[in-house]
């Protein structure tokens, strides 16, 4: 009984250490230009399509902070514009679980 209770404890602490999924709102940008595209418009856009053509990662900024990922795919298609990104954030890199258009901003 004594082993079981041990070995509860330990799994608490254990999951309780893990970066649970946060949602972030930010802009798609680049990894050359990063937080100077952090206001959405028409001209970031084309510059962050640009960038990426040249071979530039797609990168989430908000607050002033630049969150890379390797899920480049998650981020297509919204070059420039205002997304909110749920995943789980470490230091400056995020594992993006799902991305939509934040609207609004």
């Amino acid at each position: 009984m004594r082993t079981k209770i041990l070995m509860l404890v330990a799994a608490i602490l254990v999951f309780g250490s893990l970066s649970w999924a946060k949602t972030i709102t930010g802009t798609v940008s680049d990894s050359m230009c990063g937080a100077k595209h952090a206001t959405p418009s028409a001209d970031a856009a084309a510059c962050v399509k640009k960038c990426e053509d040249g071979g530039a990662k797609l990168v989430v900024v908000s607050g002033g902070k630049v969150y890379n990922t390797d899920q480049q795919d998650q981020l297509k298609g919204h070059e420039g514009e205002s997304v909110k990104v749920t995943g789980a954030i470490k230091g400056d890199s995020i594992t993006i679980d799902k991305v939509e258009a934040a609207g609004g901003m």
